[in-house]
């Protein structure tokens, strides 16, 4: 959602900025052999091949084009690093390291390539808590043995992101994270109290687990006022056991006191889960109507980051999951926008933002974004509720609509996965109607632009969307595509203090709707995961293997 840009400055909308030209160094290998190294921004270390001594050479890499980093032998990496880094020194203890690119090094980089994983970015951090997130030139970054990967000598794998709770459902998994936290009160006031587990970082495991925020400024803000409050004075070296206090007013509903009215809503919701009946169609999906969005496009490319941009990848994320429907099953399946250039084909590589895009209006309507002024924001839950009543009227079953918004998000760079939003009860309105003007030409604005939801279809549409979204996820695992550690279901969003709900699920008349964030753009695994195809493909797959399992 452009990082739930709905709120961010027109800036995302501007082209990709420019990287830097990568910096290349010439050595030569121990038998005399003239190599070039090439270090490229956000995407790491490469070698010219065609020199390289077998004994640099990984299993499977071959003698020919670049090798990336880690196509290297342990023997090539301790060499290319000791190329490319003449200043660095190793030592028995580890390596200290001299930041020699500041405009190409960045600290998941140092990450990736001396500890083997980009993902140990925290642990790095929290070795040199003196040091600025922004690498300066000369700044020595000290990378302990037992940090460095094993193939440099150390004993650091892929970094260990299990949790107790990892293993459970979306319910029993907020109800374990309550049970860590006790609630106490002191001069400012009350609080929850919670220890911080081992390997545990104060911005992830507290902010974006016990409170809605997400966006990385808010985050970073909240992490720094609960430091604070809680007497902490480094949060790159806090110890595990160190007592967190978080103020009352910003948790999360789920973890709010008993007693209070929130709390009560969220259990409301969550026995309205357990008492709703799945809904039947069979393989094929016969009798189903899917609206799927994909979003931002045109004006708009949403969130950047890592080289590439939101709107073209989600939009063809979101063509695969059409194409696939339609291969597959007898789901009634249509999009709400289109990019004229494109139509509904999927593509192996997209070199550049698409700058046209048309909600599929009648007529079109030019996509003008997704800032809360904007009126195509709008139009596409005005034509997925045209689409939906048509197909009330030709005796379709209600249960058996679905709509589905493609986004991706641009959170801190530790966060990665996908997370999804459902509509929450409290916040959906019991009437809305927008402004006739702000679209007149357009035939469904006159007919679908008045929404009413009763109690209880509010309720129900969350249980079912939070439904829905405990299916997607488990197939999205089962496909070995990440999954947001913390909280990957919810129900609000937080911009400026004020809590919402993206108006695309807000005024849904679907009986299931979800927002689904595929990837953490500023994470630079996800990041490379929406630049593969093949990625891209097994997403969608996983999101249709979903669908039919929705419908049992």
């Amino acid at each position: 959602m452009g990082g739930l840009s709905l709120l961010l400055p027109a800036l995302l909308a501007a082209p990709p900025v420019q990287a830097p030209a990568p910096a290349q160094v010439h050595a030569r290998t121990p038998d005399g052999r003239a190599v070039v190294l090439r270090l490229q921004f956000k995407k790491g270390l490469s070698l010219e091949a065609r020199h390289l001594p077998k004994a640099f050479l990984g299993p499977g890499a071959r003698p020919q084009g670049w090798l990336s980093f880690d196509q290297l032998s342990p023997a090539g990496k301790r060499w290319a690093l000791a190329a490319f880094f003449p200043k660095d020194r190793w030592h028995r203890d580890g390596v200290r390291h001299v930041v020699a690119y500041p405009e190409l090094e960045s600290v998941w980089t140092i990450a990736a390539l001396f500890t083997g994983h980009g993902q140990n970015y925290d642990r790095l951090m929290a070795e040199n808590p003196d040091l600025p997130e922004k690498l300066r030139a000369g700044d020595v970054w000290q990378i302990p043995r037992p940090l460095l990967s094993v193939d440099l000598g150390g004993q650091s794998r892929e970094p260990d992101r299990s949790q107790p709770e990892d293993g459970l459902d979306d319910e029993a998994r907020v109800a374990a994270y309550r049970a860590l936290l006790t609630y106490g009160e002191d001069a400012q006031g009350k609080y929850a109290a919670y220890h911080l587990r081992k390997g545990e970082a104060l911005y992830s495991s507290v902010v974006m687990r016990y409170t809605d925020r997400v966006d990385p400024k808010a985050v970073n803000d909240l992490a720094e006022e609960i430091a604070r409050r809680s007497g902490i004075e480094d949060l790159h070296g806090i110890q595990p056991g160190q007592l967190v206090k978080i103020p009352i007013a910003v948790l999360a509903d789920p973890f709010q006191p008993e007693g209070t009215a929130a709390l009560a809503e969220e259990r409301e919701v969550r026995a309205e889960v357990r008492r709703t009946a799945r809904v039947e169609a069979g393989p094929k999906l016969q009798g189903v109507r899917i609206v799927l969005d994909a979003g931002h496009g045109g004006v708009d490319i949403g969130a950047q980051a890592n080289g590439i941009w939101e709107s073209d990848f989600v939009y063809d994320i979101t063509m695969r999951v059409r194409r696939l429907l339609e291969e597959e099953t007898d789901a009634q399946v249509s999009s709400t926008i289109r990019y004229p250039g494109i139509g509904f084909r999927t593509r192996e590589i997209i070199r550049t933002p698409s700058r046209a895009a048309d909600i599929l209006t009648d007529p079109p309507f030019a996509n003008d974004g997704e800032r809360p002024n904007a009126v195509s924001v709008h139009l596409r839950w005005v034509l997925a509720n045209e689409l939906f009543t048509n197909f009330l009227r030709h005796k379709g079953d209600p249960k058996k609509t679905l709509f589905i918004s493609f986004h991706a998000d641009s959170l801190h760079p530790s966060s990665r996965g996908t997370m999804v939003y459902v509509p929450g009860a409290a916040l959906v309105p019991s009437h809305f109607a927008l402004a006739s003007n702000r679209a007149g030409r357009v035939a469904e604005m006159r007919r679908f632009s008045r929404v009413s939801f009763t109690p209880q279809q509010k309720l129900r549409g969350e249980a079912r969307s939070r439904q829905f979204s405990e299916v997607l996820l488990g197939a999205l695992q089962r496909a070995n595509i990440p999954v947001h550690r913390n909280r990957p279901i919810r129900n609000v969003v937080i911009r400026n203090g004020a809590k919402w709900v993206p108006a695309v699920i807000r005024y849904s008349l679907g009986a299931t709707k979800v927002l689904v964030e595929v990837a953490n753009l500023t994470n630079e695994d996800d990041a490379a995961n929406l630049r593969d195809p093949a990625f891209r493909e097994r997403y969608a797959a996983a999101v249709v293997s979903a669908i039919r399992a929705y419908y049992r």
